[in-house]
């Protein structure tokens, strides 16, 4: 289908998950008193919600933009995505970079960057870009780590013995909430 064919709905459906908006088409404004869990999220997950809209991350943009959890991020993690954006892919998207951004900037919880993991936490990532997201979790003491890197997904066991659930964003949906 083209860009210039899209219907109304789509559109509609599509904002509706990136913005978080509950089926009514508001936003709910009900915010707990109970501290909120910190999730962290991994570039293709952002870029499953911010940029394509996926509708399997509906859930979690919900919980996000509603402030039922907190999105936890770091400067490297923003950086990575404004570099995927910039090489091409909002492009070829049709989408805005900068406003793709700007809704990150709306939306995560800026923390330092941590420390590197201690050796009593085997959490080492066989891919170097990936460790920084286990570096985080770990140092702010998230819940969740949603990703669909198979080289993260496969610590998820261990990273159970630190209270962190590596999963992928489907998963979450459905058991986390």
């Amino acid at each position: 289908m083209s860009r210039s064919t899209k219907s109304a709905a789509e559109s509609a459906e599509k904002s509706a998950i990136i913005f978080g908006l509950t089926p009514s088409g508001k936003a709910d404004s009900k915010l707990s008193q109970l501290p909120r869990p910190a999730l962290v999220l991994d570039t293709n997950v952002v870029l499953d919600w911010l940029l394509f809209g996926d509708p399997s991350v509906a859930p979690l943009a919900v919980a996000i933009n509603q402030r039922q959890v907190r999105w936890i991020a770091t400067v490297a993690m923003r950086d990575e995505l404004a570099e995927v954006l910039w090489r091409g892919l909002a492009a070829q998207r049709d989408a805005d970079a900068a406003a793709l951004l700007a809704a990150w900037d709306a939306r995560a919880e800026m923390l330092a960057e941590p420390a590197r993991l201690p050796a009593s936490v085997p959490l080492c990532c066989s891919d170097p870009d990936d460790q920084k997201f286990l570096n985080l979790a770990h140092a702010a003491g998230a819940a969740w780590l949603l990703s669909r890197d198979r080289a993260v997904l496969r610590l998820a066991r261990r990273a159970a013995r630190f209270g962190i659930d590596i999963s992928v964003p489907e998963r979450w949906t459905h058991g986390a909430q």
